[in-house]
């Protein structure tokens, strides 16, 4: 698949073509101007002001922001019932509670996304960015902290509201929690740009963002506890992008996890999280495709 060309600055003058945006990575590069009048948190900020009153617009967005995990964790709760947790160690509302945090992440993080990026490279949004003081890795972060401070509120009302109203045990190890859910919201958010890399319009997002929904959502402990599987499928699927992230969030939240069981899930997140980025710096797109 080949890679846009990246733009000429206005203010460079003439001079060699500086190649293929995957020759640049996501990182600053020589030619980026950044002089003293902003910072890297001012553009943050400015990026994501930006992107939060075009998500609020965005009906489509919000809805799947703010209700289609709320219908999915219903959904959780439904497959559940048919489902024996015998031996999975987890209640009921144990195990709808904390699939449904990592329903939070993979819906309101990586289905949210992929539109969002696809959408502001197609209206050259991207492309306009590029040629200012951002550099590639704030403009993508920039567009993605609308989404992130959704996911985190919405993951802290989860967890008091089950903790409150549910009879939930409060986290029993919170900051392993906490670890879960921003390896999460990191490794998502690269999934999300890679993906946008390879859809080409706004609609078609529905359907490029469907298998890795499909996979974590009956795969990677969402709806199913991995403990209600045959072994051989549950090793397999303990092998799966979101895998790890669910078992560290809930290991965090209702604990019991061993020292070896949370290094494997550690590990996994971590390598799948260098292989999305690694394939963005190499592939992302920001020209519109034709």
């Amino acid at each position: 698949m080949a890679s846009a060309t990246t733009p000429h600055r206005p203010d460079s003058g003439p001079g060699p073509d500086p190649g293929p945006d995957h020759d640049r990575g996501t990182g600053p590069g020589p030619d980026r101007d950044t002089g003293p009048g902003t910072t890297a948190t001012g553009r943050l900020g400015a990026l994501a002001r930006a992107e939060l009153v075009l998500l609020v617009r965005n009906r489509t967005a919000l809805f799947v922001t703010l209700l289609m995990p709320l219908l999915m964790i219903g959904s959780i709760r439904a497959g559940l019932d048919e489902v024996g947790l015998e031996g999975t160690g987890l209640t009921l509302v144990e195990a709808v509670v904390t699939g449904g945090l990592g329903m939070v992440l993979v819906i309101v993080v990586y289905m949210n996304l992929v539109p969002a990026y696809v959408a502001r490279r197609e209206e050259l949004v991207l492309k306009r960015l590029r040629t200012g003081e951002a550099s590639d890795a704030e403009i993508l972060a920039g567009t993605a902290l609308p989404s992130v401070a959704l996911t985190l509120a919405q993951c802290v009302i989860m967890v008091v509201a089950s903790v409150a109203f549910l009879g939930v045990r409060a986290p029993q190890r919170p900051e392993l929690l906490v670890a879960g859910v921003l390896a999460g919201i990191a490794l998502l958010g690269a999934l999300a740009a890679f993906t946008a890399a390879l859809t080409r319009t706004v609609e078609s997002a529905q359907l490029t963002t469907m298998p890795l929904f499909l996979v974590s959502a009956l795969g990677s402990g969402l709806f199913v506890p991995l403990e209600a599987f045959p072994e051989r499928v549950e090793a397999v699927c303990a092998l799966l992008p979101v895998t790890g992230v669910v078992t560290l969030v809930r290991a965090g939240w209702l604990g019991g996890a061993d020292a070896g069981e949370l290094v494997r899930a550690a590990t996994t997140t971590l390598a799948w999280a260098a292989v999305a980025v690694f394939a963005v710096r190499r592939r992302f797109r920001w020209e519109p495709r034709h």
